[in-house]
């Protein structure tokens, strides 16, 4: 799999008076992706963290904002797993207008794996076999 993408439909709620998403929703979404891409591989985070004790505690997040979405917008948001080691994880993230495609914003996030006791471990092999790297191409917005 190169990537997963899933859909969000741009509330009310998370826009100005303007009508224009406010910039920290983004982050929002972005955990809605990878969510998302990890459910799609097998697995749910709350399986990771009751059956293996895993948590992906996020160490980093970035956002870049190319331009706006607005209220009642679909949207489409592309994740990647960008890379993979024992005890990190990082995610690439793409936001997309629906229907054009257009790109609206792109970021990552950096997560580091650790225990319900908050101290860093290594990812189970079951999980490392599942959380690989995943080939990326361009943020042109087009299904591969």
């Amino acid at each position: 799999m190169t990537h997963h993408d899933t859909t969000v439909r741009v509330r009310y709620a998370e826009t100005d008076q303007l009508g224009i998403v406010y910039h920290s929703n983004y982050l929002v979404w972005f955990e809605v992706g990878r969510v998302e891409l990890i459910r799609s591989l097998g697995v749910s985070y709350k399986q990771m963290e009751t059956d293996d004790d895993c948590h992906i505690v996020v160490a980093e997040a970035a956002c870049r904002y190319h331009h706006p979405a607005h209220y009642d917008e679909v949207l489409r948001i592309r994740t990647h797993i960008a890379e993979s080691r024992k005890r990190v994880i990082k995610f690439r993230y793409e936001v997309f207008d629906e229907p054009d495609g257009r790109l609206l914003a792109s970021g990552e996030t950096t997560h580091v794996i650790c225990g319900r006791d908050g101290k860093a471990k290594s990812l189970p092999e079951k999980l490392r076999r599942l959380l690989t790297v995943s080939p990326v191409g361009p943020p042109d917005g087009k299904k591969r």
